[in-house]
């Protein structure tokens, strides 16, 4: 499985991003796919899931309502719709491919990993 991840850059506070993972080797319509992000400095923290039927989804507390995760497995590609960004949303944002169909939150339940794409936020 490859994962490519597209869709960062620099937006404003308040502004929103659409962010698109692919697999272009199209294998991972049976897998959860989680998104990650990772700022300078700062572990790597989770932000959104989607299990592999679509439902059930995950999202971390500080996220909800303002992400949505999404995906079109006829496209083989992942969404992650941003909302409300702040500069607090900074960082390289990563998709990944889970070892199972259900969501997940913890790192170590994905297997794939993509390279990151990333998102700054300026105020």
């Amino acid at each position: 499985v490859q994962l490519q991840a597209s869709g960062g850059g620099f937006v404003q506070a308040g502004d929103s991003l659409r962010l698109s993972c692919a697999d272009p080797r199209r294998t991972f319509s049976n897998n959860a796919v989680g998104w990650f992000r990772q700022a300078s400095g700062k572990e790597r923290e989770f932000v959104a899931a989607i299990s592999w039927r679509g439902s059930p989804t995950q999202y971390a507390d500080s996220m909800t309502g303002r992400f949505t995760v999404s995906r079109d497995n006829a496209k083989n590609t992942v969404y992650l719709q941003m909302n409300n960004l702040s500069p607090e949303d900074t960082a390289v944002y990563y998709c990944a491919a889970a070892y199972g169909p259900i969501a997940a939150t913890s790192t170590d339940r994905y297997r794939y990993w993509g390279q990151g794409t990333l998102v700054t936020v300026s105020s």
